[in-house]
Formats: structure tokens, sequence, C-alpha cells
């Protein structure tokens, strides 16, 4: 029997939030642990990082071929085989006797750690359409806080017990959590139960290849997660080694820094439903390469990695937050699977340069990862401009509104004639129910009515709306 939607209760939102947290977790124990599990499996540093590397690598892949299934099956009965499976791959990871087994361990741990980007999509699902933003941002706190306490908790766990005491204890929490969903989550029709499995695989790479502006955001999201991996996986050889020669606790602890980037993200996300996603790109992409020139110079000057460690984590949710609200604009009616090639994305780019840290690191130490960083996060820069310089001369090219014969009353609030990146959004539409109001276009107006756009950026809507300006 189906289940009709209706908005979580707090303990079912709790219950979501911490099951999140828990599932994406296990990507993050190794990066304070590294040194330890280096000595204890006897491979050496370059090996030890590759650890990480799989990890996103695993992510990534789930995101491309493990999310889209919730659209085509029974989405409780997919995230509670996500996280059995989770549980079980979390336990060959703890048993690992060698490092080739402790990488498969991980891969196969993060490819089916994505039952947390089902859960998400899940709630929102749930929620009443005027509650929905609430319940997403909820279960999305515990997304965000599970991979912030996870290298603290593996820090302080190895001084326990070991570097796989953590794995061992999240592989039965997660067993737990695989129980607790099968039983309190409510079952939730598939939103395309004919589908089959390779159109939903096509479909999303064609959304890639059709939306040049899901391109850009997609490259420039991925270069900054590079940037900011070369720094969560050099940083615990820096630290392990003199002049600091921390523990593996003290290194968990230090990652407790990255707590600034998330509460900044509340605040970006309030400039950016005010209209100001270009301005918070611009800002976060230069204070990421910013941020890398001051790691260069700290060397063995903690207050000034500190300084450096915190302008990367604001950076890169300021970043993430702005290329969001761009491309979840692009395409209503297929979010997921503008999500889904979205993140696949983003967290490749992690992967590729957490193995270029590993290689870098080995051959010229912490200087040269610096470069490499600043490199990296000088690329989202000249993203960023030539993304700017494409939508102006757009604008140029574009009619003026305001001289189009017929053209109306004028722009509607929050559109801006010429302002964001976001191009025609011509077709695109709110799934039926959603109390939205979309302008098509240069610069776009979601409100809490209902309207219509006239395809030049203008909307006339019931509501109050927000738009994306430059």
């Amino acid at each position: 029997m189906t289940t009709q939607p209706s908005t979580p209760g707090r303990g079912l939102l709790l219950l979501m939030a911490t099951a999140t947290g828990l599932s994406v977790a296990g990507n993050y124990f190794a990066q304070p642990l590294l040194d330890l599990i280096g000595r204890d499996l006897h491979v050496g540093s370059t090996l030890a990082a590759l650890v990480v590397t799989a990890a996103q690598t695993g992510y990534a892949l789930g995101l491309i071929l493990l999310v889209p299934l919730g659209d085509i099956t029974d989405r409780r009965r997919l995230a509670v085989g996500l996280f059995a499976a989770t549980a079980a791959f979390l336990a060959l990871t703890a048993a690992a006797p060698n490092g080739p087994v402790l990488l498969a361990g991980t891969v196969l741990t993060a490819l089916t750690s994505v039952g947390a980007q089902v859960v998400v999509p899940y709630a929102a699902g749930l929620a009443a359409p005027a509650e929905r933003g609430r319940v997403v941002g909820v279960v999305m706190s515990g997304i965000l806080l599970g991979g912030l306490l996870a290298r603290t908790a593996s820090g302080a766990l190895s001084e326990l017990g070991g570097w796989r005491t953590v794995y061992w204890v999240n592989a039965l929490l997660m067993a737990g959590m695989a129980a607790l969903l099968h039983r309190h989550l409510p079952r939730l029709p598939a939103a395309s139960p004919g589908m089959p499995y390779g159109t939903l695989l096509r479909s999303t790479v064609a959304l890639l290849r059709a939306e040049p502006v899901l391109r850009r955001r997609s490259a420039l999201a991925a270069l900054s997660l590079a940037s900011y991996s070369v720094q969560l996986t050099a940083l615990t050889f820096l630290l392990a080694r003199a002049p600091y020669g921390w523990s593996e606790s003290a290194i968990g602890l230090f990652g407790l820094v990255g707590a600034v980037g998330v509460a900044t993200m509340t605040f970006a996300g309030r400039l950016n439903d005010r209209g100001h996603v270009q301005a918070v790109t611009g800002a976060g992409v230069v204070l990421l390469t910013g941020s890398w020139v001051v790691l260069g110079v700290a060397g063995e000057s903690l207050p000034w990695l500190v300084a450096g460690i915190v302008g990367l984590n604001v950076a890169q949710q300021a970043v993430l937050n702005a290329n969001q609200a761009v491309v979840y604009a692009i395409r209503p009616d297929a979010r997921n699977r503008v999500n889904s090639a979205f993140m696949t994305s983003f967290f490749a780019g992690g992967a590729v340069g957490s193995a270029l840290t590993s290689v870098v690191w080995a051959r010229g130490g912490w200087p040269a990862v610096s470069a490499l960083g600043a490199v990296l996060a000088g690329g989202t820069v000249v993203l960023w401009v030539a993304e700017r310089v494409a939508a102006a001369r757009e604008a140029r090219r574009a009619p003026d509104p305001a001289r189009a014969p017929g053209s109306g009353p004028g722009p509607g609030p929050g559109a801006e004639p010429g302002g964001g990146p976001v191009r025609d959004l011509a077709g695109a539409r709110e799934p039926e129910g959603t109390p939205a109001a979309s302008g098509t276009g240069r610069g776009t107006e979601t409100g809490t009515g209902t309207g219509t756009g006239d395809g030049r950026g203008r909307a006339a809507g019931h509501g109050a709306g927000t738009g994306l300006r430059g």
C-alpha cells in the first residue's frame, strides 16, 4: 500500500538528517588517518592518499549510476538497500588486510553511500510545497555535518582502538539506520516507473550536451572542488610531520575549522536568493585563489595556516551555493537529472584534485601542492570571467525589450535584462502543483504564486519572487 505524501514530522526529519550524515561520513574517515593507515598496512604515502581519491571516485560513480534509479523504482526500497550495502562495505574496509582490499572497500562504500542523495529528494517528495525548502535544508544539514564531523570522530576513535575502529562503528550504525528507515519511511511511487534505465542515463548525458550553462557551471564546480581537495589531502601529511607532529585525533579536531564554511552557506544562500549570484560567484573564486596564496606562504605559521583554510572553506561553500542557484533554474522539469550531472562533475573534479595531490606532494611537498591548489583555483576565475564575457555579448546582441513593439509594460520584479548567465529557458516548466512563477531568458524570477514569462526575462506573477542578477 502506498502512503500519500505528507510533510515529515520532526522525528522523521531528524532520522533522515542523521541517516544522510552517517552515510556520507564514511567517505571522509581516512583523511586524518592517512599516515596511520600507511604505517599499519605498510604502504607509501602515495597509495595511502589514493584512499581519498577512491572515495571520491566511487561517490561520483554512484551519483551517475545509482541516484537516477529513484525515478523508476520504489525509493524506500532503494534507500534501505543502499544503506545496508554501505554497512557491509564499511565492514570490508575495516577488515582490509592490505592496500588493494582497502581501496576496493573504499570505492564500494562510496558507491553505495549515495543513498544520502536518494533520501534528500525523497524528503522533498514527502513535503508540502510550502515547506519543501525547510525540509530539504534540514536533511542537507545532515550531509554537511556528517562530512565535517567525520574527520574529528575518526581521529578520536583511532586513539582508542586504531584506524579500523571508526569503520566498524559506522558499519553498525549504518545497519541500524537501514532498519530504522525501512520501518519509518513511508512509501512513495516511482516518478517514471516505465522508463528504461538506459534512457535515464542517456538523458542525463544529453542535458550536459544541450545546456551550455550546465556545462560551464559544472566545470567551475569541478575545478573549485579539485582545488579544495588539494588542501584536504595534503593537510594531513603537513600536520603529521615536523614542525607540527600532531596526533591523528588533533588532526581530526583541526577539521572543525571547516564549520565556518557551513555557517557561511546560510549567508551565501540569502545573497543568492536576493539575486546576487554573480557577485557571490566572483567573490568566491577570488577568495579561493587568494586563500592558496596565504597557504603557500604560511609554511610553519599556524595562524596563517588557519586563516588560509578558513578562506578556502568560505569560498568553496559560496561557490557551490551560487552554482546550484544557477543550475537549478535551468530545467525545473528535469532537476534530478540536472543535479546528477552537476554533482557527478563536481565530485569527479575532487577526485582529480586528490590524485594530483598525492603525486605532487611526493615530489615537492607543501610548496608544490600550494602551487597546484592556486593553479586550479585560478582556473575557476578564468571560467567565471569567460562566463561574464559571454553573457555581456549575448546581452548586446539581444534586442532591447523596452523598444520592442508589443513587448508589454516592462520588466517584472527581479528580472533584469542581461542579468545573470542563465540562458533562454523556454519550454522549462515547474512540475504540476508547484507554486512558482518563472520568467524565461536572461534574468529569471521565481515567485510564490503563479505566472508566465514572456521569453525576455520578464514575468507577470502573483507573490514575491527573486531573480538571478548579474
